[in-house]
């Protein structure tokens, strides 16, 4: 990405890219494999799901947005409709994946109000390219020094790789960070209630798997949510 935009960062933006790069990337990616390896999923998708809410009030503190009572009742709302949409009855709990989903989500939540924050004269593209590459030099030193040499990779973890290389790194925090800058930090957070909902409505379509009635009255409280969240933020713009 940094040989396509052939922009780099001037030195007064090193700290604050290593700071987002951290955040958003480096302590985020790490964060959030250790949680999905050690909690089931809907464990570690019910408590990322609490980002939203840690946005409204940093959001809050360093940007001054308005705290209102129906946009933190929306992030809460959001909560318990994606807990009824993919909890399971034996849904195990681990004391580090825990502290990791929590970890992951509030340094995702810091990064996107600082996104904001800091918001430099460049498109979203070289934005995106520079917070990855420090995110990456970050993470480097600490895996060649924990992780184990890398295996022989086989043409499915190739695809893998590149898939979330491309599309889910690259691709979609181009869009994400753009979403930030028009759309602002809470607007675009509660679009997350989403994701889990669209693994489940994915697994009912394409896997043929079924849903329960708690399952769908989540679904419904997470639509809600996001529509009363998406109207809470646009009143504030206004």
């Amino acid at each position: 990405m940094l040989a396509i935009t052939r922009n780099l960062p001037t030195r007064d933006w090193w700290g604050k890219l290593l700071i987002l790069g951290a955040l958003n990337f480096s302590i985020f990616w790490a964060a959030l494999f250790v949680a999905a390896y050690r909690l089931p999923g809907g464990v570690a998708a019910t408590l990322g799901a609490v980002q939203p809410l840690i946005v409204l009030f940093l959001a809050s503190a360093l940007l001054g947005t308005a705290l209102t009572g129906r946009g933190v009742a929306a992030a809460v709302t959001g909560m318990l409709g994606v807990a009824m949409l993919v909890l399971g009855p034996n849904a195990g709990l681990d004391a580090t994946g825990i502290i990791a989903a929590l970890i992951g989500a509030g340094s995702m939540a810091t990064g996107v109000v600082l996104t904001r924050l800091w918001q430099p004269p460049v498109s979203a593209l070289t934005f995106t390219a520079w917070q990855l590459t420090a995110g990456g030099l970050l993470l480097l030193p600490v895996a060649l020094w924990f992780d184990p040499p890398l295996p022989m990779l086989t043409l499915s973890h190739l695809t893998g790789l590149v898939w979330l290389s491309v599309i889910g790194a690259a691709l979609t925090y181009v869009f994400w960070f753009r979403a930030i800058e028009r759309l602002g930090p809470a607007a675009i957070t509660s679009l997350g209630f989403l994701s889990p909902l669209s693994a489940v409505l994915l697994g009912w379509i394409l896997l043929g798997q079924t849903l329960s009635v708690w399952q769908i009255l989540g679904a419904g409280i997470v639509l809600a949510s996001v529509w009363a969240g998406q109207k809470s933020s646009k009143a504030k713009r206004a």
